[in-house]
C-alpha cells in the first residue's frame, strides 16, 4: 500500500512542544502572502518554478517590513541581501527560484514594484529586490533559462493568506532535491505567548540538500531505508525564510534568524561546503516608511529579559524543522531531464521505523 501524501502531523507526529498556528504553515503570521509559478514540463526537461512570500499586504515599498539576514553556508546566489543585512528592511516580496533564473526573477519582481510604485527610479530612488536560490540541475535542464520575468510576476499575483500553502513539488520546489530524496517547498509555524503579548513566527522552506545517510527524523537515524535514493549530485543548498507579526526589530531578527540553524541541523546537514544555507527574517509588526515624516522614528520591540524572545528561539527552531520534514513528507517521486528519476521519500518505510522509536500522539 502506497500512503496518500500527508504532513508529518497527519500521520501523528509533532515536532517540539509549542503549539502550532491554526493552518500550521507561514501565512498564520498576519498578513503574510505565498503564491507559486509551477513550470513542469517533464518530456523537455523542465521542472522549475518561483515562489513569492509577501511581508503583509500593504504596498511593500513604501511600508518597509523590518529584516535581517543569517548566511550559514554562502555558496549561493542571491540579490537584495547586502542591503537587508546594512538597513535591516525590507522592501520587496521574497522571491526563490533556481539558481540560473535569480536575474530574470529579479527583473519580474522590480517590475511589479515598479507598477505599483512609479515614482521608483526617480523620485523615489530605486528598490532592493531580495531573491534567493537552490540549484535544480539535477532535474531541470537549468541552461534552458525557461523562468522569465512573468513567472515571477504569477508567482506574486497568485499569493494568498490565511490559507495553506501548496508543499513539495511546487514553485521553486520543482525540480529541488533533498537528502537524495525529492525535496521542495515546506511551511509550518509556532504560536508564542506571554501575559500581554502574543503572535506567530512561521518558516518557510525550499529544501534542496543534505546526503542520504545523514537524514534524520524526530532523533532517529534514516539512513539504509530499504527504498533507493537518487545519489546528490552537489553539496546542495537550502533557503529559510522566517516571518513573525511579533514586534522584533532588526538585531533581534538576526538573533532569530541563527535559530534556524537548530532546525536545518535537527534534519541532518552538516552545511557542506558547496551548501548555500541562507535564512532572510521579517517582521511586519512595525513598517518603516519610506518618506518619514519626521526625523524621529519611534517602535516597539519586546523585551529581552523575559520569557517571550526564548520562546521565540524556540519556535524558529521547531518550525524550521517541521517545515523542512513537511518539505519531503509532501513531495512526489519525479522524473526530470535526461530521464532521470527521483523518488519520494519512502513514508512507509519511514513510519515504521519511527513508530520503533516513539508513539504517535493522535
Amino acid at each position: 500500500m502506497t500512503l496518500t501524501k500527508k504532513r508529518l502531523r497527519e500521520h501523528g507526529y509533532s515536532v517540539g512542544h509549542l503549539p502550532t498556528g491554526v493552518h500550521n504553515c507561514i501565512t498564520d503570521v498576519a498578513q503574510v502572502r505565498v503564491g507559486h509559478t509551477t513550470l513542469k514540463e517533464p518530456s523537455q526537461g523542465i521542472l522549475t518554478g518561483v515562489t513569492a512570500i509577501l511581508p503583509h499586504s500593504g504596498n511593500l515599498f513604501q511600508e518597509k517590513s523590518t529584516a535581517a539576514v543569517h548566511v550559514i553556508n554562502g555558496f549561493g546566489k542571491t540579490t537584495g541581501l547586502i542591503q537587508v543585512e546594512e538597513l535591516g528592511v525590507l522592501e520587496s516580496p521574497i522571491l526563490l527560484t533556481n539558481t540560473f533564473s535569480v536575474p530574470a526573477v529579479t527583473e519580474g519582481g522590480l517590475r511589479w514594484l515598479m507598477d505599483g510604485n512609479p515614482d521608483i527610479g526617480g523620485r523615489d530612488g530605486t528598490v532592493n529586490v531580495v531573491t534567493a536560490e537552490c540549484n535544480d540541475g539535477q532535474l531541470n535542464e537549468i541552461r534552458g533559462l525557461h523562468v522569465r520575468p512573468e513567472h515571477a510576476l504569477e508567482a506574486i499575483q497568485n499569493a494568498q493568506s490565511d490559507i495553506l500553502p501548496a508543499e513539495g513539488a511546487v514553485g521553486a520546489g520543482t525540480g529541488m532535491v533533498c537528502f537524495g530524496w525529492k525535496g521542495g517547498i515546506g511551511t509550518a509555524s509556532r504560536r508564542v505567548s506571554v501575559p500581554g503579548l502574543s503572535g506567530h513566527i512561521g518558516s518557510l522552506v525550499l529544501t534542496n540538500f543534505g546526503a542520504p545517510e545523514d537524514l534524520t527524523i524526530l532523533g532517529v537515524p534514516m539512513a539504509d531505508l530499504q527504498a533507493t535514493p537518487s545519489p546528490p549530485s552537489a553539496d546542495g543548498s537550502v533557503i529559510i525564510v522566517l516571518g513573525t507579526d511579533l514586534p522584533l526589530d532588526s538585531r533581534q531578527l538576526k538573533r532569530l534568524a541563527k535559530r534556524a540553524t537548530f532546525g536545518l541541523a535537527r534534519t541532518g546537514s552538516i552545511a557542506h561546503h558547496g551548501s548555500g544555507d541562507i535564512v532572510i527574517a521579517f517582521s511586519n509588526a512595525h513598517r518603516q516608511p519610506h518618506r518619514p515624516e519626521t526625523p524621529l522614528l519611534i517602535s516597539r520591540r519586546i523585551a529581552e529579559d523575559g520569557r517571550m524572545i526564548s520562546l521565540c528561539f524556540r519556535a524558529a527552531v521547531e518550525a524550521t524543522e517541521e517545515a523542512i520534514l513537511n518539505s519531503l513528507f509532501m513531495a512526489e517521486t519525479v522524473t526530470g531531464k535526461d530521464g532521470r528519476t527521483v523518488p519520494a521519500l519512502p513514508r512507509e518505510e519511514v513510519l515504521k521505523r519511527l513508530r520503533k522509536h516513539k508513539e504517535p500522539n493522535m
